[in-house]
């Protein structure tokens, strides 16, 4: 490293945030761009640590002291290029991403770990502000065909990963414009959707095919699909809801998340016709779920103008500090507190919803929670209502933000593609394939609900395999193998 003891002469620095009294007032990203000076020192903080521990803790295996280095130099281009060869998708980690590498970081042992997420963004958004960022189609074609299920992260990586082999591409989206939960469930104000067109420009550029409004399983029989390409490879997500099924679950008012947030996403794009609206203007809104959907739908309601947030955690409160049985540098398990819960909400844990309350039209108007306890019997943690705890609770629109428990099972049934005990997508990590010969999975469709790094690691991963099996041999790379250059 260039700056060997950078550790030990700066402090940890992330972006600031505008203030929240004007933030609130559009759906527009509010980071405040840090100065190139305090990036360089950010970059030189990353340790001579000998073992770099962050790129275990990345599922991509980014090469983080390397563009670190870069930074701290002042060689953008460069770090731009060593970001690239691991990760299709920076500007889209690098806002997104919970930063599992900060957590394995070295240096954070015992002190603040590198700014890791921020330097990347920094370093993409340099990048294309440069115009460094061009397309790159393949010079030959195989004339191989393979059809990707699904537009977001996954399937945007492994279409991105087999065009560069020389494959083509068609990517069918069931949305009307391509991105998957990265445009419809990522709110504005986390990630403008422009940062998701510039890169799509690119891959049509490099001549990846794009069918938006085309719902495989409906508009085309999957396995007619089959037929057509040499390989099909399901990037389709986990998108089924999990629900709460307690009485008056059916009233009207109890929404959930994957519904209001698209449709605001939707009106943030200027779109007109979004059938019945769902908003939180002047209404006390209680979100039931304390991951980063409920904090998205903290931040939403918050800007529609709610007269009340109030935000619902089944878990107990967690400490600040790394839990003792969480050693570093595996993920921790610690009390996160977003952007948005710092835009004005009450935050409860260990309370449980029993009843949602309605009026005489069916319209919610409240509803009912008792506090929980996690007891340990028989080596296995079970929930436990504490008596005497009900509490009634005024509300108009209850946002369910509960994750999802797999994946649609049409297409898999129209293929004959196995399901696992999740209801995910049965595909091994060896070679992501199906039970189908030429048909593949990638992504949470495959894993189950997880985070957006992965999903790209995932396509990666998926490309090499699809690739062999298709060449018989593949010059694609796997987790953490640079392929320079890729902007």
């Amino acid at each position: 490293m260039g700056k060997i003891t950078g550790f030990l002469e700066f402090e940890r620095e992330i972006e600031q945030y505008q203030p929240v009294k004007d933030r609130i007032k559009d759906y527009k990203e509010f980071t405040v761009e840090m100065p190139e000076k305090k990036l360089k020192n950010q970059g030189a903080r990353c340790m001579d640590c000998g073992i770099p521990f962050c790129h275990s803790g990345c599922p991509l295996g980014n090469l983080i002291p390397d563009f670190n280095d870069a930074v701290y130099r002042g060689k953008w281009e460069k770090a731009a290029n060593i970001l690239h060869s691991t990760n299709n998708f920076p500007e889209f980690t690098g806002r997104l991403c919970p930063a599992p590498c900060e957590e394995a970081c070295v240096l954070g042992i015992n002190e603040d770990p590198v700014t890791i997420e921020n330097i990347e963004k920094n370093i993409v958004e340099q990048a294309f502000k440069k115009g460094w960022v061009k397309a790159n189609p393949p010079k030959e074609r195989t004339g191989k065909t393979v059809a990707v299920i699904g537009s977001g992260p996954a399937g945007l990586a492994t279409a991105q990963q087999l065009n560069r082999a020389g494959h083509l591409i068609t990517v069918f989206e069931r949305d009307e414009k391509v991105g998957g939960l990265l445009r419809y469930g990522i709110p504005d104000f986390k990630m403008e959707k422009q940062v998701i067109d510039r890169r799509i420009a690119i891959l049509e550029e490099e001549g990846i095919i794009f069918k938006t409004n085309t719902h495989i399983g409906k508009d085309i029989k999957a396995d007619d699909l089959k037929s057509e390409y040499d390989a099909v490879v399901l990037c389709t997500g986990a998108t089924v809801r999990r629900n709460l099924p307690v009485k008056g679950a059916n009233l009207k008012g109890v929404v959930q998340a994957m519904d209001f947030l698209p449709q605001n996403n939707r009106r943030v794009d200027g779109i007109k016709d979004l059938g019945e609206e769902i908003m939180a203007t002047n209404k006390d809104v209680i979100v039931i779920g304390g991951g980063d959907t409920g904090s998205d739908c903290i931040g939403t309601s918050v800007r529609h103008g709610a007269t009340s947030v109030t935000n619902f955690e089944i878990m107990g409160k967690a400490t600040i500090e790394r839990p003792a049985h969480q050693p570093w540098p595996f993920w921790p398990m610690r009390l996160r507190t977003s952007s948005s819960h710092e835009e004005g909400v009450e935050r409860n844990w260990s309370i449980s919803t029993k009843e949602f309350l309605g009026d005489e039209k069916g319209n919610l108007r409240g509803l009912i929670t008792s506090e929980v306890e996690w007891v340990k019997e028989n080596g296995r943690f079970t929930l436990k209502e504490i008596p005497n705890t009900e509490k009634e609770w005024k509300c108009e629109l209850a946002l369910l933000a509960l994750g999802f428990t797999g994946s649609e099972p049409t297409i898999a049934e129209q293929l004959g593609v196995d399901m696992d005990a999740r209801t995910n997508i049965k595909a091994t990590e060896d070679n992501y394939a199906t039970n189908v010969k030429g048909v593949f999975a990638a992504g949470d469709t495959r894993r189950g609900q997880s985070l957006i790094v992965w999903a790209i690691a995932e396509g990666r991963q998926a490309a090499y395999h699809i690739d062999t099996y298709l060449m018989g041999s593949s010059n694609l790379p796997l987790k953490g193998e640079g392929d320079l250059p890729r902007i």
